[in-house]
């Protein structure tokens, strides 16, 4: 990150409505607060950011400077978060803010994520443009992703989510789940139906990296299963950080026996970004390695797993988990044929599968 601009706090947040006062916080003595939406549980002394730099601390009360300050925004395939088992073919408006609450290196979006939003123009998109552009633009629903969207876009989402299922909207996360439970359980009840949540690795080796224990992770996932939200996992494999057997073996068998056999499971192959040259990540995932930790999910008695950013692979479609037929044939985003018979079961065995919502 660059260094935060000198800013006069009480002049830009006049009439400024990107700045609002934060949810999920706590007032304590001598005008610190402590923020309860990530599990960092900042405590913020007047005139200070909290980590991620998403919210401040102005004379006792704490703001979020991003609320509905988009940085980016698109119309984008469902699978491309990735989610393959919830509204498959559809299109979510996705936007993203600024800054990030952990600290990875290998950031794919560090343009956004490894920014001050202090330091850029306020781009406001009232929660009604939100929808007003989805319905336009016929999606079907919403995504927050980007960067990370429990710091950033938490209060912004609430309002967004409540209007999105008004009209029949779904609502998705796209997050590296180091939420608190009550910044969860407020997302649930506004709305959120989905949500793809990275395993970055084991301990304690990926937490050096990330900045965070990756614990928490694990126990957000499993909360929201349990609330009804349907969870689809996603792994970018580092050759350095988390290619070692062990560490994906041990993180299949959480997925099938903690998270359940049918939470899909998504590798994805990682390529440099940011500083990965500094800290030797500069290997490209072999496809070979990709393979491998797929086998070990299936062994470990996981029904659907996928390995992302290889164009055309095979093993980006969708197997029956009982007889092997194609089901879902995939090329990158787009899904290029549909084999799945009456309400979403194989066609050659007639196992249930999977489904979240209609096929689109």
């Amino acid at each position: 990150m660059t260094k935060i601009r000198t800013f006069d706090f009480e002049k830009i947040m006049h009439d400024n409505p990107c700045i609002r006062e934060a949810k999920l916080y706590n007032k304590l003595e001598d005008g610190k607060v402590q923020c309860n939406v990530c599990n960092r549980r900042c405590i913020i002394k007047p005139g200070q950011f909290g980590m991620c730099y998403d919210r401040y601390n102005y004379n006792g009360t704490l703001y979020v400077l991003t609320y509905g300050n988009i940085s980016s925004i698109s119309c984008n395939p469902i699978e491309k978060k990735p989610f393959f088992h919830f509204w498959p073919g559809s299109v979510a408006l996705t936007v993203g803010s600024w800054s990030c609450n952990f600290l990875c290196p290998w950031c794919q979006n560090y343009d956004i994520s490894k920014e001050y939003p202090i330091n850029h123009r306020f781009n406001f998109l009232p929660p009604k443009g939100f929808i007003d552009i989805a319905m336009k633009n016929m999606c079907q629903g919403t995504s927050f992703s980007f960067n990370e969207p429990t710091v950033s876009l938490f209060e912004y989402s609430l309002d967004v989510m409540k209007l999105a299922r008004a009209k029949g909207l779904y609502n998705t996360y796209v997050t590296n789940g180091y939420m608190t439970k009550e910044a969860l359980l407020m997302l649930y009840e506004a709305g959120l139906d989905a949500m793809n949540i990275d395993i970055k690795g084991c301990s304690p080796r990926v937490n050096k990296f990330i900045g965070a224990p990756v614990e928490p992770v694990w126990e957000t996932a499993k909360y929201a299963i349990s609330l009804g939200i349907h969870v689809e996992i996603t792994t970018l494999l580092i050759p350095g950080v988390n290619d070692d057997i062990k560490c994906l073996e041990y993180i299949a068998k959480r997925v099938a026996i903690e998270l359940g056999d049918d939470v899909p499971w998504h590798i994805t192959r990682y390529f440099p970004q940011y500083k990965a040259k500094k800290y030797g990540l500069i290997h490209i995932t072999p496809i070979e390695l990709l393979e491998k930790a797929y086998s070990i999910g299936k062994k470990a008695g996981l029904k659907y797993v996928y390995i992302g950013n290889v164009p055309g692979h095979r093993l980006e479609n969708t197997y029956c988990p009982n007889c092997g037929e194609l089901l879902i044939k995939r090329y990158i985003f787009d899904i290029t044929r549909i084999n799945i018979v009456n309400h979403y079961e194989c066609p050659k065995c007639s196992t249930k599968i999977k489904i979240i919502g209609e096929i689109v």
